[in-house]
């Protein structure tokens, strides 16, 4: 008996309906090694981040609010100036610098500047307390980008430990905690949150020279507010994903073996619900900070000298027919950083979870 070669390509029978193999050739080394280049291995958040950066209205979301994030931290080191300094030349207070236009001087800074000294230019202006606008502007983002940013992380952190909770402990425990987050719903937000702002302003005391002082009692109480009203939101949609990915083979698998629960929401599902926190959490940024600028417009924002860019529009009103340019600034301000992180937040709403955008 004929003993068969495996090296040898088989010859095709006469009326076989099989492929002649004798046409095909086999692939050279070069070309196996370019299959393993393009059949790389990848992650969720890898391939998630590709497509995203595809999409030219994300990336040029990114852009504007990297520039904005590098002003906020390069302006106070080059600006000579601070958000509650009311400028002075040679010591004395320049009462002639009162809403100065934008790159303009006062009469007591030209004479300044002529005798040969320098002075940085008002790029914004001055405002009607003789400060600088530009970097009161600069510290009025910082401070609307900073609550935005922790709210947000405190809404993420207390959503998801309640939703995780009740979608996978079920039962009576969950319908418990959903009539809670019902209840919270019921109320009218808006009303709560300024009813919150005066009672913790008026409550919260911290010892002077502490970081909390410095913060102050009304900015404390905007954290407090979003974390006590903000997260059944977040709370709703990981409970829902938690309820749809609890029931898969692989959570009863790790249930069989005697998985606690905490690594099994820790390890198994919730990184199968990292698309939903991700979008959500982005979308959050920008619903804080708009709440937070209101407040500071209405006056129940941060507390004086601290700029905000609520309070800076509030601010500006008085003026409007004669400097409208100082409501201009931190309103352009406010809708650069609410449109770039809502741009943003579409962008990672349709790269990681790509089946909304179908």
């Amino acid at each position: 008996m004929e003993q068969y070669d495996v090296n040898k390509t088989p010859k095709k029978q006469l009326l076989s309906m099989q492929l002649d193999l004798s046409k095909f050739e086999k692939a050279s080394e070069e070309e196996k090694k370019q299959q393993d280049v393009m059949s790389k291995s990848t992650t969720f958040f890898k391939d998630g981040m590709r497509r995203l950066f595809k999409n030219p209205l994300a990336v040029a979301s990114i852009v504007v609010l990297l520039l904005l994030v590098g002003v906020i931290i390069v302006a106070p080191m080059v600006v000579p100036y601070s958000y509650e300094e009311i400028l002075s030349v040679n010591g004395k207070r320049d009462k002639g610098a009162k809403n100065l236009k934008p790159f303009t001087y006062s009469e007591a800074e030209q004479k300044y500047i002529a005798q040969g000294n320098k002075r940085f230019p008002h790029i914004f202006g001055t405002d009607e307390q003789c400060r600088d606008y530009f970097i009161r502007v600069v510290y009025g983002a910082r401070v609307s980008l900073s609550i935005g940013l922790f709210a947000s992380i405190l809404v993420l952190i207390i959503g998801m430990i309640y939703g995780s909770i009740s979608g996978f402990v079920g039962g009576r425990a969950d319908m418990i905690m959903m009539r809670v987050v019902d209840i919270i719903y019921s109320l009218p937000d808006m009303l709560v949150i300024i009813l919150l702002s005066v009672v913790f302003g008026e409550v919260l005391v911290f010892k002077s020279g502490s970081v909390l002082a410095k913060l102050g009692a009304n900015m404390i109480s905007l954290f407090l507010v979003f974390g006590m009203l903000y997260w059944v939101g977040m709370a709703r949609l990981i409970r829902a994903q938690i309820l749809s990915i609890k029931e898969n083979d692989y959570i009863l698998a790790a249930r069989s073996i005697g998985t606690k629960p905490s690594r099994i929401i820790r390890k198994h599902i919730l990184p199968n619900c990292l698309s939903v926190i991700i979008i959500s959490t982005a979308l959050q940024i920008p619903s804080a900070i708009f709440t937070e600028s209101y407040l500071s417009f209405v006056g129940l924002g941060v507390r004086a000298p601290m700029p905000s860019l609520g309070s800076l529009a509030n601010a500006a009103r008085d003026g409007l027919q004669n400097y409208p340019y100082k409501l201009v600034f931190p309103a352009v301000t406010i809708c650069l950083i609410v449109l770039s992180l809502n741009l943003l937040g579409d962008g990672l709403r349709d790269a990681f979870d790509p089946k909304l955008s179908r």
